[in-house]
């Protein structure tokens, strides 16, 4: 088959789609919009146009003749929005020519948008009719099926890309997937035997892709005027401080240049954006108003103002705070006192100290406070501060002396004592056993030099018994006290211990034994159940060892 009518239809929509496209650029050049869509403001009305492919999937029943797609096909749509995001379209498309068939159809159905940066996606469902025709039989008898209409359904999307030029007026449609349904029934199935119409019916689906370009008319939301608001920073300053002033413009068209210009009535104002500087050192005292101004055009709505103000303060005087670290000490220690003195206009600042006792020395920020000579309690330190103006500022701090406390009081301790139950027959010889103890006394002795030592003498109950001398000139035996002799012999002539550093006493503790006390300097000894010993009545013994005994022969 030869579709000649559906040829002719498609080259009117390809030529139609050029002339629209054509017009519409000669309209954007010669009337270009007064102000362009701000930000994402999309379009009122879409006309696309463009070239489309049909991939046709389905037979001829019961015939069992399948069509076939169609490469060849032109696209036409409108879309009226009526927001952003919804409106609704109606859609011609035409394939004529395809290898066994043919398909045109016209359809409408609502149309759903999400406009993004540059890009905008769609989805739509169409209800409609097509006209298809086919398909045709191939062999020695053609049979073949007559144009005609049908119920035709479809769904998809897309997405288009704007175009940067002409205010976006174009986009190009990247890619339009739609499936399509048709149903056609052709009549009763009655094939002639020479070939010709044979009827059936023809449930058609497929997938229609297409691409062109889309043409934008209107805009949804007219452009906003343009608005533009001030920021002063800071807003109260100091003669000489800098102060910036930042205009904030909105709506402006990002593809017009702005044009900014400032005015001050206090101070030199400098700048040609959006920022500009205030220069306030020839300012006085008061508050002062700064203007800006923003030009994208000529037209209403294309420019702006703003003002703001701001405050010129007089000098105002310095502040200082101190404090002492440590704040208490010892008598004649030091504290460090820090000053932080601040100047609200930066002004240069000395610094000077008096103290009510004690010395101060240092001009700067930090000095040092000597408390020597100064009796214990309080003393107050004045911090004081003047700019190059002469305006000053004080304030104190104090630090406390403490009273040093009393030095602890010495007391004696107890060394280590020595057994005398070894040797019977010498019951206060100092023996070979004691010596670790009385060598770890006299090191005890030599580390303290100006300590003493008491060594107190005792025995058990047995030795107090016994008496030396005969009949009434008989007197108890004073063994303790030899004991405690005879080891203060050894401290003074084996290790070489001053015998004024060491007394000898008798105790009354039921032992054979000799208990150590050192006594510091400044302690005092506890001698309650102590006696002295006469070291002129009880003589040191010598420690010579026993004479070794004689053994007779055997005869």
């Amino acid at each position: 088959m030869v579709y000649r009518p559906f040829r002719s239809i498609g080259r009117f929509v390809l030529a139609a789609g050029a002339v629209s496209l054509g017009v519409a650029s000669l309209s954007a050049q010669s009337a270009p919009s007064a102000s362009a869509p701000l930000g994402i403001n999309p379009s009122r009305v879409d006309v696309f146009t463009g070239y489309s492919y049909y991939g046709a999937h389905g037979q001829l029943k019961p015939a069992g003749i399948a069509y076939s797609s169609i490469d060849l096909g032109a696209i036409g749509s409108g879309a009226y929005y009526f927001s952003k995001y919804v409106g609704l379209e109606g859609v011609y498309t035409n394939h004529p020519d395809g290898k066994n068939d043919g398909m045109s159809s016209i359809s409408g159905g609502p149309i759903f948008r999400a406009p993004m940066q540059n890009f905008t996606v769609f989805a739509h469902g169409l209800v409609g009719g097509a006209r298809l025709g086919g398909p045709n039989s191939e062999g020695p008898v053609i049979y073949h099926e007559p144009y005609k209409w049908g119920p035709s359904l479809a769904v998809g999307g897309g997405m288009d890309y704007d175009l940067p030029f002409l205010n976006n007026r174009f986009s190009l449609r990247l890619f339009q997937a739609d499936y399509r349904y048709i149903h056609t029934n052709y009549g009763p199935y009655t094939p002639p035997p020479t070939g010709g119409v044979m009827g059936g019916r023809a449930n058609l689906s497929g997938v229609e892709l297409s691409t062109g370009i889309v043409t934008h008319f209107g805009h949804i939301i007219p452009p906003p005027p343009v608005t533009y608001s001030c920021a002063v920073s800071p807003s109260s300053v100091y003669p000489g401080d800098p102060i910036t002033v930042t205009g904030t413009a909105l709506n402006l068209n990002p593809k017009k240049t702005a044009t900014y210009t400032w005015s001050a009535d206090g101070g030199m104002v400098a700048g040609t954006s959006s920022t500009a500087n205030i220069d306030t050192k020839s300012a006085a005292p008061g508050t002062y108003t700064v203007k800006g101004h923003v030009s994208e055009g000529t037209k209403p709505g294309q420019m702006a103002d703003c003002s703001g103000s701001y405050t010129v303060k007089a000098f105002d005087p310095p502040t200082i705070s101190c404090s002492a670290n440590p704040s208490t000490v010892n008598p004649g220690d030091s504290a460090t006192i820090t000053s932080t003195g601040v100047s609200p206009q930066n002004r240069p600042l000395t610094y000077s100290y008096s103290a009510s006792s004690g010395s101060v020395s240092g001009s700067a920020a930090t000095s040092t406070l000597t408390t020597a000579g100064a009796a214990p309690g309080t003393i107050t330190v004045t911090c004081n501060v003047v700019d190059d103006k002469g305006q000053s500022a004080s304030a104190t701090t104090t630090v406390t002396i403490i009273a040093p406390p009393p030095a602890p009081k010495p007391v004696t301790s107890n060394l280590c004592s020595i057994n005398f139950e070894r040797d019977v027959k010498r019951p206060a010889r100092v023996d070979n056993e004691a010596k670790a103890c009385l060598d770890d006394i006299a090191l005890s002795l030599q580390r303290s030099s100006d300590a003493k030592l008491a060594v107190t003498g005792n025995s058990d109950a047995k030795e107090k018994a016994i008496k030396t001398g005969k009949g009434k000139k008989a007197v108890p035996a004073n063994i303790a006290g030899e004991r405690a002799v005879n080891t203060k012999d050894y401290l003074v002539k084996e290790k070489g211990i001053d015998a004024s550093r060491i007394s000898a006493y008798s105790g009354t503790t039921d032992a054979k034994t000799v208990t150590t006390t050192l006594i510091p300097a400044g302690a005092t000894l506890d001698s309650m159940g102590a006696t002295a010993v006469d070291e002129s009545a009880v003589m040191a013994q010598p420690r010579k060892a026993l004479p070794a005994k004689k053994h007779s022969k055997k005869k």
